[in-house]
């Protein structure tokens, strides 16, 4: 199905629609919301949110306009938002604690779409290595103790990983040159 039928659908009120948008978008939404919060529960919950705010306003949505930079600017703002109700309810804690850095312009949440697309076209192993290291910030070492392998392993699916990454992204370092 195109887009431009499924956003018509999602216009309409269709739930299914909105359940194909998430399964479209979904990750590339998390991946803005990480971003700026850093912490993976409150991005789940924002990513949650985002959903929702885009379900309620979706007969307001322009279906000549792009979906995804519509929903990244809901991200972005749903993210704002719970980032400082986070900020208030922790306000015994540090006051000086800063709000991640998001990229500032679209082709930056483009990147970012782009790199996690990559990311879900590797294979399940590899991506729970990648997920692993750079998300979570675990070692090599307690990845394999966590998906109960050698550390060997771990460091080949690594090593295969970064390389077919390197090769599905390359076109973004020949448009940024």
């Amino acid at each position: 199905m195109t887009e431009s039928r499924l956003v018509k659908r999602f216009r309409k009120g269709d739930a299914a629609a909105l359940r194909e948008l998430y399964l479209l978008y979904g990750r590339a939404v998390f991946s803005v919301a990480f971003r700026a919060l850093g912490d993976r529960m409150l991005a789940e919950e924002a990513t949650q949110q985002t959903f929702l705010n885009a379900w309620r306003a979706a007969a307001s949505f322009d279906p000549e306009r792009p979906l995804g930079p519509w929903l990244y600017a809901i991200a972005r703002r749903v993210a704002v938002d719970v980032y400082r109700r986070e900020r208030r309810h922790r306000a015994d804690r540090y006051d000086e604690v800063e709000m991640a850095a998001l990229p500032s312009s679209f082709e930056g949440m483009w990147e970012a779409w782009e790199i996690r697309t990559a990311i879900d076209r590797l294979s399940p192993e590899e991506r729970q290595v990648i997920e692993a290291t750079h998300y979570r910030g675990l070692t090599h070492r307690q990845v394999a103790s966590e998906l109960g392998v050698p550390v060997g392993t771990v460091k080949s699916r690594s090593h295969r990983a970064h390389r077919r990454l390197a090769e599905m992204l390359e076109h973004l370092r020949e448009a940024s040159a």
